[in-house]
């Protein structure tokens, strides 16, 4: 009766553990390599989409709204 305890909680584990390893691989403010890309978050075009999941946003219409630096 306790297998099924242990599967709901490993696989709630292994999702916790590929979330957080997609948020160090693909999150803009994580800098893995400062030789090459010190600051990443300046190369993203407003029309990336870099959140996991975003309600009613239309990445591709988004217009740029800042400066280049």
């Amino acid at each position: 009766q306790l297998i099924p305890l242990f599967l709901i909680i490993g696989s709630g584990g292994v999702g916790a553990g590929l979330y957080l390893m997609r948020l160090a691989m693909f999150n803009p403010d994580v800098c893995w390599d400062k030789k090459n890309n010190p600051e990443p978050w300046n190369k993203l075009s407003p029309s990336d989409q870099y959140k996991f999941y975003s309600v009613n946003v239309d990445y591709s219409r988004l217009k740029k709204d800042r400066p280049d630096f």
